[in-house]
């Protein structure tokens, strides 16, 4: 199959779209397909990689003139379906949908973000003008909680299937000299993401210094907060003025050093309530390490309460879970046998790759 990949933000750009889009076009490429992908995102030449880039203010991903030159890549390629990825608000991501309308090509959209009232009021009034629900689309998201949204919106004439993010699963499981104890030497809590706003970096913070009031002081408990973005500055001020020098900003680590980092890690923590998916979380679990997150979040889908780890749906649920798996190695050793011994299943490539087959079979009927 000849499978065109459209995404504003794409390599050398480092992201979860722009990582997830990436690693699945080498799974389908070494599944036998031929997969080519545009992007707004500029960088080097890469093998079956178009930019099409206007060179704007801080290198935005879009193109004034990108409908047009998307629809001459599709029509001189010869593509079976588009597969489009989306944001919240991607514009050159649904010049891609409409191209891919004008060009007589099924048509896959992925939206990998979470939409909330102000976005569903723009796809509310996208439809009011441009009337997108008559175009034949199937949409996909990354999770049940993602796609609940977007039901509600497209209504029942798009359908609208969950297909998950996916991972090299076995790759991220601890080789058996690296595991560790979960009653030697104190708590390791690790976190893994952007610091940005919508993130709730600081709201992290809080949880953490929150928890460490709760949690006995004969246990020793550190954490690790992995990753950049415009937060960091507020959150080392905010270390500092509450004196948590137990906890660690140590930047952006490439996927080695976090294999590293959850090979030793006792409680991974993913706080944000409008996670759509949650990939760090699933990495941790595929590590073996039991997960702390929002009932409400994409997590839900891969961490079960008791099972992989723990799900709240407030603030103090999610402390509370902390507290919990701090005191208690014996819930945390077991947590993490199981998510050693089990894989999730529906996150592996090929279950992705089967799940997209069947959306691309759905958009060409």
């Amino acid at each position: 199959m000849r499978i065109l990949h459209v995404s504003d933000c794409y390599l050398p750009r480092l992201g979860g779209i722009e990582v997830q889009v990436a690693d699945l076009v080498r799974a389908q490429r070494e599944a036998g397909h031929t997969v080519e992908v545009v992007t707004a995102t500029p960088g080097e030449r890469l093998p079956g990689v178009h930019r099409v880039v206007a060179h704007l203010p801080f290198d935005l991903p879009v193109h004034p003139r990108g409908t047009a030159h998307l629809l001459r890549i599709m029509r001189s390629g010869r593509f079976d379906v588009v597969h489009v990825h989306t944001g919240a608000i991607s514009p050159f991501a649904w010049m891609g949908v409409r191209a891919a309308v004008l060009a007589r090509l099924p048509v896959v959209a992925t939206v990998h973000s979470m939409w909330d009232p102000v976005t569903r009021g723009v796809y509310r009034a996208l439809q009011a003008a441009f009337e997108w629900r008559r175009w034949g689309l199937v949409l996909t998201a990354v999770s049940e909680a993602a796609a609940r949204p977007i039901r509600a919106v497209a209504g029942p004439r798009v359908p609208v299937q969950v297909v998950s993010n996916g991972l090299d699963v076995t790759s991220w499981r601890p080789a058996p000299g690296a595991v560790r104890d979960a009653g030697s030497g104190g708590v390791h809590v690790v976190a893994v993401g952007r610091l940005a706003p919508r993130k709730q970096p600081l709201r992290l913070l809080k949880l953490l210094e929150t928890a460490r009031g709760r949690v006995p002081r004969d246990i020793p408990m550190r954490a690790t907060i992995v990753g950049d973005g415009p937060a960091r500055g507020r959150m080392e001020r905010y270390l500092r003025a509450h004196r948590m020098d137990w906890v660690s900003l140590p930047g952006r680590y490439d996927r080695e050093q976090i294999k590293d980092l959850l090979a030793e890690a006792d409680v991974f923590v993913a706080p944000a309530p409008r996670e759509s998916f949650g990939l760090a979380a699933l990495e941790a679990r595929a590590a073996g390490v039991p997960v702390v997150a929002r009932a409400q979040s994409g997590v839900a889908d891969f961490v079960r309460p008791g099972k992989e780890g723990l799900l709240g749906r407030t603030f103090d649920d999610l402390v509370a879970s902390v507290v919990r798996l701090a005191r208690d190695s014996a819930l945390r050793e077991s947590i993490a046998e199981h998510n050693r011994e089990t894989e999730p299943v529906r996150c592996s490539w090929p279950a992705v790759l089967e799940g997209f087959a069947a959306c691309y079979e759905l958009a060409g009927a």
